[in-house]
């Protein structure tokens, strides 16, 4: 299984229900075990850089991950979010059968 993360920060603070908007669209694509699209809720005190938001999506192999980036959903979500981001980390983490 692959984990997929990724954050998000808004250029503007002004533009983030619009990024939020254009990140929740990826809930529709079908080719995802899980995907949640989050705020972030800024909790953590340590002094530093925030994310607005975190998209966090699972997938059973490789394969299937591409199907979704391939999905016109996608691209959509690229369209609306990119020119509006200022920050984009992503990590994908290789998970086994048992747990590592």
């Amino acid at each position: 299984m692959i984990r997929h993360t990724v954050f998000f920060t808004a250029r503007d603070p002004a533009d983030r229900d619009t990024v939020f908007a254009g990140l929740d669209i990826l809930r529709a694509n079908p080719h995802a075990l899980k995907l949640h699209v989050g705020r972030n809720l800024q909790t953590d005190d340590i002094p530093g850089p925030k994310v607005d938001f975190v998209v966090y999506g699972e997938f059973a192999d490789a394969a299937q991950m591409a199907a979704f980036k391939a999905h016109p959903l996608y691209a959509e979500s690229i369209r609306i979010v990119r020119p509006l981001r200022d920050l984009r980390v992503s990590a994908d983490v290789l998970i086994n059968d048992d747990g590592v």
